[in-house]
């Protein structure tokens, strides 16, 4: 069992963090790295982005490749961080208005509902608490980390889990009501998606590269759909995991897979509208009529909605280990791993602006919200920031931003 679970841990290190653990499976013949991060180049920037406030937030994502995301919820933006700390700061002035230290490591979140957030412990636990002031109402026990934020209604608590399982816990229980468990590959990345309820299904993606949703009433399988197809004579060549979050916009829902696929399917049916390939761990978005998607190659891709293919693409950030696309006004956030943020035009993808959020990169989720982006970075630090935009004729540019 300690094998298996460095074996994951190993893949997801090579995958996700520059390739550096395994020397010379991504050179050329002639020793160059085909997966080094490209250096950036000078911009001409159009937009700025004002940090308005930062705070900390515990030690932030930590050492476990966690990607605990914040959640806004009537202009509060509620935080955890892996080392237990879990705070409710004010949006509009990064005012503090509680925070609590639990005596465990968090691994998943933040989920919210009716004055209430929801998280995950890397030791097995879901968590609810009050939005109020922190104090903990309820948990329950399950079978392994619980990577990412329960999905949660008036009835259910529905809760994935590391291990390949999905669990519906009544509001209250003690034990879960159904469980769903999907086939495990031998390697996976270190990651789960982020399930969701819709009508009377709790939808999540899997590490066989499968969409599932499941009644909530019986536990039984309403429906499933492939996005990543195993391919390859390797394991690692047949990782398909569908790790990143799940866009839901009317009756479709856009997924991505790793080594697999972009695809739109009807909510109701499973059924696939359209699919592009991509290779992609942190999710889709959508905007401006486009479904925005990065790549682990580090391209930036806004597909057309309907279906009718790419309406552009932007490569100028390769292998820079991109964030899951964030729209914002008249752009797209993304963060890499040295911790800039570029904003690129929802229009024609090109780099609109550019800034510097921290030290770190942002696995994490942005949030954005009436012009404003919050930014919650690997290290705990928890910024907001609001978009000026105008003409900079005159502007000195460089490859972080502008001076006037």
């Amino acid at each position: 069992m300690k094998l298996w679970r460095l074996l994951i841990i190993s893949v997801s290190v090579v995958t996700l963090s520059g390739c550096n653990t395994l020397q010379g499976w991504f050179n050329s013949d002639d020793g160059e790295d085909l997966t080094a991060p490209v250096e950036l180049e000078r911009i001409e920037a159009t937009v700025k982005l004002n940090k308005l406030w930062s705070t900390s937030i515990g030690d932030g994502q930590g050492n476990g490749f966690y990607r605990i995301t914040p959640v806004l919820e009537n202009g509060v933006i509620y935080a955890a961080s892996s080392d237990g700390e879990v705070a409710a700061i004010d949006a509009i002035d990064g005012n503090r208005l509680w925070r609590v230290e639990l005596e465990r490591p968090l691994s998943g979140g933040v989920g919210y509902h009716n004055d209430s957030v929801y998280l995950g412990g890397a030791d097995g636990s879901v968590l609810q608490l009050s939005a109020r002031d922190g104090q903990v109402l309820w948990e329950a026990a399950v079978s392994g980390e619980v990577l990412a934020a329960p999905a949660v209604s008036d009835d259910w608590v529905i809760v994935q889990t590391y291990d390949g399982k999905l669990l519906g816990f009544e509001a209250g229980a003690d034990e879960p009501t159904w469980t769903f468990t999907s086939d495990v590959p031998v390697l996976t990345l270190r990651g789960t998606s982020t399930p969701i309820l819709l009508g009377n299904n709790a939808i999540a993606g899997f590490g066989d590269g499968k969409v599932i949703a499941v009644d909530v009433d019986s536990g039984n399988v309403s429906w499933e759909s492939r996005i990543g197809v195993p391919q390859g004579s390797s394991e690692i060549d047949r990782i398909v995991d569908i790790d990143g979050t799940i866009t839901q916009q009317g009756v479709e829902l856009f997924v991505s897979s790793y080594q697999g696929r972009v695809a739109a399917l009807d909510t109701r049916t499973g059924r696939k509208l359209w699919q592009q390939n991509v290779s992609s761990v942190t999710g889709t978005h959508v905007g401006f009529g486009n479904v925005y998607v990065t790549d682990v190659d580090g391209t930036v891709s806004a597909f057309l909605r309907n279906g009718q293919g790419v309406r552009w693409q932007n490569i100028e950030l390769g292998y820079r280990e991109l964030s899951r696309p964030t729209p914002i006004n008249s752009y797209v956030a993304t963060v890499d791993y040295e911790g800039y943020l570029h904003l690129l035009s929802q229009v024609d993808g090109t780099i609109a602006g550019r800034t510097k959020v921290g030290g770190s990169a942002a696995r994490a989720d942005m949030i954005s919200d009436r012009g404003r982006l919050y930014v919650y970075t690997d290290s705990g630090q928890l910024l907001a920031f609001e978009l000026e935009v105008r003409e900079y004729a005159n502007a000195t540019r460089d490859c972080v931003g502008w001076t006037p």
